[in-house]
Formats: C-alpha cells, sequence, structure tokens
C-alpha cells in the first residue's frame, strides 16, 4: 500500500476542514474529511466516531474513549496517544507516521491494509484481534499483546520486537523477516504459519524449547 509522506500527498487534502481547539470529541461523531492538528485531547468518550478520509498530525489523546470507532482513508502522523481505548474498533487503508503509541487497549479490533512506519508503540493490547495486510515498519515494538488474534498478511520490516505475547495466535503469510529484533514472552508455539530467518530461529529457541517442555542442560 502507498503511504502518503506528507498531508499535500493525500488525495482528499484539498477538501480538508479544521477541526477547532476547545471542541471535544462526541459519541458517534462524524469526522469525515476533516483535520486535527496540534490539538491535546485529555479524557472523554468519542464511542463510535467515525474519520473517513481524515488527517490527525501532532494530536495528543489521553484517555479517551474510542470503543467501535472506524477509521477509514486516514492519515496520522505525529501523534501521542496515551491509554487510549480502541476495542473493537475498525481501521481500514489507514496510515500512522512517526508517532507514540503508550498503553492503547485495541483489544478485538479490525484492522486491514493498516501501516504502522517508525512509530514507538508500548503495551498495545490487540488480543482477540485480526488483522490483514498490516506492516510494522522500522517501529518499537515493546510488549505487544497478540493473543487470540487473527493475524494474515502482517510483516515487520526494520521493527523491533520485545517481550511480545502470541499464545493461540492464528497465523497466514506473517513474516518476521526482516524485523530487526524478535524476543517473544509467551506463545512461540502458537506462531505455526509465519516465517522466520536463521537468526530469529536461534532468537525463537529459548522460548519454544520452554513451551514444549525441552530441557537444555
Amino acid at each position: 500500500m502507498a503511504v502518503a509522506q506528507s498531508l499535500e500527498e493525500l488525495p482528499y487534502a484539498a477538501y480538508l476542514r479544521r477541526h477547532e481547539a476547545g471542541e471535544p470529541l462526541e459519541h458517534d461523531g462524524n469526522y469525515t474529511e476533516v483535520h486535527f492538528e496540534g490539538l491535546e485531547l485529555d479524557g472523554g468518550e468519542a464511542t463510535s466516531a467515525k474519520f473517513i478520509e481524515s488527517a490527525l498530525t501532532g494530536v495528543t489523546l489521553s484517555e479517551v474513549g474510542l470503543e467501535r470507532a472506524r477509521f477509514s482513508e486516514a492519515w496520522l502522523s505525529r501523534n501521542r496517544w496515551v491509554g487510549v481505548r480502541l476495542a473493537d474498533s475498525e481501521w481500514l487503508d489507514v496510515s500512522m507516521l512517526d508517532s507514540s503509541l503508550a498503553g492503547v487497549q485495541a483489544y478485538s479490533s479490525r484492522l486491514r491494509r493498516v501501516t504502522f512506519r517508525r512509530c514507538k508503540i508500548d503495551t498495545l493490547n490487540l488480543r482477540g484481534a485480526t488483522l490483514a495486510d498490516v506492516v510494522f515498519e522500522d517501529c518499537e515494538l515493546n510488549e505487544l499483546d497478540c493473543a487470540g488474534a487473527s493475524l494474515t498478511g502482517v510483516t515487520f520490516p526494520g521493527s523491533a520486537i520485545r517481550n511480545a505475547r502470541f499464545s493461540q495466535v492464528k497465523c497466514k503469510k506473517v513474516d518476521f523477516r526482516g524485523a530487526r529484533e524478535l524476543d517473544v514472552a509467551d506463545g512461540a508455539d502458537s506462531l505455526r504459519g509465519a516465517t522466520v530467518d536463521e537468526r530469529q530461529l536461534m532468537e525463537l529457541a529459548p522460548a519454544l524449547a520452554q513451551a514444549l517442555g525441552i530441557l537444555v542442560r
């Protein structure tokens, strides 16, 4: 999926209208063709909000409830999201660039054709989520939790994966090759269907041995 590197490259850039500072997000709000720029949004509930052909640049979201939100053809750049609740949300054709996420709860969400590029992501909860054609490129992924998730066509080029959890995950065409680090804390034995290189296999060996009850002495 081609990823726009600047706001001007977006096909809908000319139609974007600015979201005014001080205007809170609303439950079931429709933010089609809206540009959120340089805003700090703390707390509040915006469940089922829709962000269609929208852009968020330099936005800080803290403890905001976005359960069941829908992001479609959205462009997210230089954002900082802390404790955002995104359970059961839907993401389609979304790009998130140069952003920081911490403590984000996105379990049971559905992500399709989503790219995370140059992002620092700490403690992302994707338990039971469905990911299809998702790319984590040049990202720092600390304590990624994909337990029970369904992963199809997910890749990690240039990314560092640390202390990840993959218990009971379902993998199809998942490719870890190209990841700088692959540290799995739980669920290494559930990665059937994933592809790794020889170096990564060696990194996974202790976790696989532990999961299979193999003693190495």
